[in-house]
């Protein structure tokens, strides 16, 4: 059985009357890549803030590497990498003096530091950067010296908050290469992320987060497929009375009105109950203006839990961090 390497326990955590994080319990299994989904103010960043220590407990118990989080503060950092939302690089620097500086503040042997930043350049594409001042990097280049330099001491968990927020697709997905590769060497990857495609792509597991609470959690394919088969959108001359013919046919799960559409979920393969569906609503002399077929994806199953889409959430926590602009290589 595989161990887990973060165990939380019905933690919780306010900001004066304000919940960010509403009893929740979860376990991360050593050398998964865990993500938490979720709109800014779900309370994300607050647990990633109290399992590193930097915000206490307040109501709780948490582990992390067999550490308890509360009563082994300093064990706990000693095992653990982190990049933040923002960037806290040391601009001034060079690359390889921001690695150095860091490995040095963890009391790293000067031969294991040497080694380890060269594996890390190599690792994060920054070998013919090594002598160039962190100020004068480009917005994807500072964020993987922030990942090098999560890395350096080889941490046991490695805790990315919305590591690729305000990146380009192609940043993004270059971002997700050195991620699996970490995996790859063996470290638990913690993220936050409010991008639908970065959970799915990148997750061994996922738990939606929203309201300071977990709604849900699984793989990405067992999310989808608890939804159901297949997804169709309708837009007809009546959609409230389509909605009612289609909610007394077995096969279709559920019925949900938009502004425009419907949107109808089905239990079984859409080839088996569409010829129905169409033939009932021409029976009823209802026009279809409209049909699309789809698998259900994380946004349908994020609007199937929550009710609402992800970017509809609360304004964002105290410390969930900084909006940045576009970030390219």
């Amino acid at each position: 059985m595989t161990a887990n390497v973060i165990e939380v326990n019905r933690l919780e955590h306010s900001y004066g009357s304000v919940k960010a994080v509403d009893d929740i319990s979860f376990t991360v299994k050593k050398g998964e890549i865990f993500s938490f989904l979720g709109p800014n103010g779900a309370g994300k960043s607050t647990v990633i803030n109290i399992l590193t220590t930097l915000r206490k407990i307040q109501k709780g118990e948490a582990r992390v590497n067999g550490y308890d989080v509360a009563k082994e503060s300093k064990s706990v950092r000693k095992s653990i990498g982190i990049v933040f939302q923002m960037l806290c690089l040391d601009h001034e620097m060079t690359v390889c003096e921001n690695l150095e500086y860091h490995g040095k503040i963890y009391s790293m042997p000067k031969k294991e530091r040497k080694e380890r930043i060269e594996e890390l350049l190599k690792l994060t594409e920054l070998e013919n950067k090594r002598d160039t001042l962190a100020k004068d990097l480009s917005g994807g280049m500072k964020r993987r010296l922030e990942l090098a330099r999560g890395l350096m001491t080889k941490p046991a968990v490695l805790f990315l908050d919305e590591p690729t927020i305000g990146f380009d697709i192609q940043t993004r997905m270059r971002m997700w290469e050195y991620l699996r590769e970490i995996k790859r060497e063996g470290t638990t990857i913690f993220l936050t992320t409010h991008y639908m495609e970065e959970a799915d792509q990148l997750s061994d597991r996922i738990s939606i987060i929203d309201n300071g609470k977990i709604i849900v959690t699984g793989t990405a394919d067992e999310l989808k497929n608890k939804l159901g088969k297949d997804l169709i959108y309708l837009e007809t001359s009546d959609n409230k009375t389509v909605a009612e013919i289609l909610r007394a046919i077995e096969s279709v799960k559920t019925v949900t009105e938009d502004t425009k559409s419907l949107r109808v979920l089905l239990g079984v393969d859409v080839t088996h109950v569409l010829p129905l569906i169409m033939e009932k609503i021409r029976q009823a002399g209802i026009e279809i203006t409209t049909v699309n077929i789809k698998k259900p994806s994380m946004d349908d199953v994020f609007v199937h839990y929550t009710g609402h889409g992800l970017r509809e959430g609360e304004p964002q926590e105290r410390d969930e961090g900084i909006k940045t602009g576009g970030v390219s290589e």
